[in-house]
């Protein structure tokens, strides 16, 4: 009984973890993140917002490039940010949500091969002006949903040809 436990355990985390070996990666820089537009915190510290942010936002490019073929890597650069909404002071520091407030994200990145080629590369000025149209309903209860709906079309538009189905 044991060994049935031990075979099915390993199947288990094989069949778990290989779809993952198999992915595609994606690295971030941040390059001057003092300079950066808007990643104000609110209430927040400021250190551990930007933190969250940064970490948020490495993860949905990941998830992203795990949509692409096996091997490749999707380096990704930073240049500059500004979140959705505006910090507004007054009793309390909050972010305000208006469409005149929109998130944007300036960035270089490179996808490259297994053999460390680029296969496309590209600077990209991104925002989503009409980010409060039409329906968000797969981030709304997402820290940071805006930009990273604006990063899935990004990508659903830059990489069409390049997904693979899973």
């Amino acid at each position: 009984m044991k060994k049935l436990a031990m075979v099915l355990a390993s199947v288990m985390s094989f069949i778990l973890v290989a779809p993952l070996a198999t992915a595609a990666t994606a690295e971030v820089t941040w390059t001057e993140p003092d300079k950066y537009r808007d990643i104000r915190p609110g209430e927040e510290n400021r250190k551990r917002f930007q933190e969250r942010v940064f970490k948020n936002l490495e993860e949905h490019f990941s998830e992203l490039a795990a949509k692409l073929p096996a091997d490749q890597v999707l380096k990704i650069n930073v240049t500059n940010l500004d979140l959705a909404g505006d910090v507004r002071v007054g009793m309390r520091e909050i972010r305000v949500v208006k469409d005149l407030y929109f998130p944007r994200m300036d960035f270089s990145y490179q996808l490259l091969n297994a053999d460390q080629l680029v296969v496309k590369e590209e600077q990209v000025d991104l925002k989503d002006m009409s980010f409060l149209m039409g329906s968000n309903m797969r981030y709304r209860n997402d820290s940071f949903g805006y930009e990273k709906k604006m990063l899935d079309d990004w990508f659903n538009d830059i990489f069409a040809e390049h997904v693979v189905e899973k």
